[in-house]
C-alpha cells in the first residue's frame, strides 16, 4: 500500500465519511463516562504481573513443547504457544497508556521477558499509538494507526491480513541486519527511524525521531534487541540453533502476529476518509465486542474487546473495562449512542467490512 490509500478511494465512497465526520459529541455519554469511571484508572499490579507472566510463561513452555514433540501434540502445543505468547505480547499497549510510577519496573520487564526476546522492543508502540488517540490526528493522514479499509478495494482486507505473516522476518530484518547496516549508511538511518519503528498500518506515517529521555530508551532498547537478533541469526547460521527449532519459532510467531492482525481488522469500522472526528464519531468508529461473546477473551485479550471503551476513556487500566463497561451500560439508554459501538463477534463485523468494501466497489 501506498500513501495514496487515503486518497484513491474518495470517488467510490464519499457518503460513508460524510456520515461518521458529521456526527458531533454526545455530551452526556462522555460526562457519564468520566463520573462514572473516576476511580477505575488506579492499576493493579498484582493482576499485571501475574497475568503477564503466567501468559509469558505458558507461552515459552508451549513453544518449546512445540520444538521438542515429534507428534501430532506438537500441533496443539504450537497453538497454545501463539495464543499465549499474542497474550503477553498485547501488554505493549497497556505499558504505552500506563504511567510507569504506578507500575515500577513493569516496561523493563516486559521488555527484557518478551520485547527483546520476541524483538517487538517497546519504542515501537510507545510514541506511535499516542497518536492514533490524539483528537485532531484519529482517522486522519497523520494517524499511524488507520486506513479507510471500508472504502477501499475488497482485495486489500486479505492482503491486510496476511502481511502479518511476514511480521517475524521483517522485525528479524530490521533489527539483526538493518539496524548495524545504518550506523554506517545515515540514509538508511533516516528511513529506519521513519518508516521501520513504529508498530503503524498507515503507510504515509513517518516517524518523528525521538528525543531526551525517550531516545536514550529507545537507543538501548534498540541495541539490545539488534544484539539478540544478530546472535538469532548467527546461532542458525552456525548450526548452534537448528534450523527446524528455528523455522517453528518463526512459525508459531507468525500465527501470533496473523492473530493480532485479525483483531486489528475489526478494532474499528474504518469508515472515516481522512476528516477530524469528534469523540463520539471515533467512540463510533471503533469495536466492543463484551460478553457473553466468551471468544474475545482468546482474540481480543488483555481488555482489547472493549476497544470502543477504550477510546472514550484511554486511560482506564485493561483488568477494570470490564466494570466500567457495566457501569455505562446500565447508566445510558438505549438511545445512547453508547450503545451503538457494541457488537455480537468476529464473524459478524467481518461480513460487515467485507459488504463495505464490496459497496465502495460498486459506487
Amino acid at each position: 500500500m501506498t500513501t495514496a490509500a487515503f486518497a484513491d478511494h474518495k470517488a467510490a465512497a464519499p457518503t460513508a465519511s460524510q456520515r461518521v465526520g458529521r456526527i458531533a459529541d454526545d455530551m452526556d455519554m462522555l460526562r457519564t463516562a468520566a463520573e462514572l469511571t473516576r476511580e477505575l484508572h488506579v492499576p493493579r499490579p498484582a493482576i499485571y504481573w501475574g497475568d503477564f507472566l503466567a501468559s509469558t510463561l505458558v507461552g515459552y513452555a508451549a513453544l518449546a513443547a512445540a520444538i521438542l514433540i515429534h507428534s501430532p501434540w506438537a500441533i496443539l502445543a504450537g497453538a497454545v504457544a501463539a495464543l499465549a505468547l499474542f497474550r503477553a505480547g498485547s501488554f505493549i499497549h497497556e505499558i504505552t497508556h500506563m504511567k510507569h510510577s504506578a507500575l515500577p519496573g513493569f516496561r523493563l520487564g516486559w521488555n527484557l521477558l518478551f520485547g527483546i526476546p520476541m524483538m517487538v522492543p517497546s519504542f515501537m508502540y510507545e510514541g506511535v499509538h499516542n497518536l492514533h488517540h490524539a483528537r485532531t490526528r484519529y482517522g486522519t493522514i497523520e494517524d499511524p494507526e488507520y486506513l479507510p479499509l471500508a472504502l477501499m478495494k475488497p482485495w486489500t482486507l486479505p492482503l491486510f491480513v496476511l502481511t502479518a505473516l511476514l511480521a517475524p522476518v521483517a522485525l528479524l530484518l530490521r533489527f539483526g541486519v538493518l539496524t548495524p547496516l545504518s550506523l554506517v549508511i545515515p540514509p538508511l538511518r533516516t528511513w529506519l527511524v521513519e518508516q521501520g519503528s513504529g508498530l503503524k498500518i498507515n503507510p504515509a506515517f513517518k516517524r518523528r525521531p525521538p528525543e531526551g529521555e525517550s531516545r536514550d530508551l529507545w537507543l538501548r532498547l534498540e541495541a539490545a534487541t539488534s544484539l539478540w537478533a544478530m546472535a538469532l541469526i548467527a546461532g542458525v547460521a552456525t548450526g548452534v540453533i537448528p534450523l527446524r527449532a528455528f523455522a517453528i519459532f518463526l512459525g508459531i510467531y507468525a500465527v501470533a502476529t496473523l492473530l493480532n492482525q485479525v483483531r486489528t481488522l475489526v478494532a474499528h469500522l474504518w469508515e472515516n476518509e481522512g476528516e477530524a472526528m469528534s469523540v463520539t464519531a471515533q467512540y463510533l468508529d471503533s469495536v466492543n465486542v463484551p460478553p457473553p461473546a466468551l471468544l474475545p477473551f482468546l482474540w481480543a485479550p488483555v481488555g482489547l474487546r472493549y476497544h470502543a471503551l477504550h477510546h472514550l476513556v484511554p486511560s482506564v487500566p485493561y483488568h477494570a473495562l470490564g466494570e466500567a463497561h457495566r457501569r455505562l451500560a446500565a447508566a445510558l439508554g438505549e438511545g445512547s449512542p453508547y450503545h451503538g459501538a457494541n457488537y455480537a463477534g468476529l464473524p459478524g463485523l467481518v461480513g460487515r467490512l467485507v459488504r463495505s468494501t464490496m459497496g465502495a466497489r460498486r459506487e
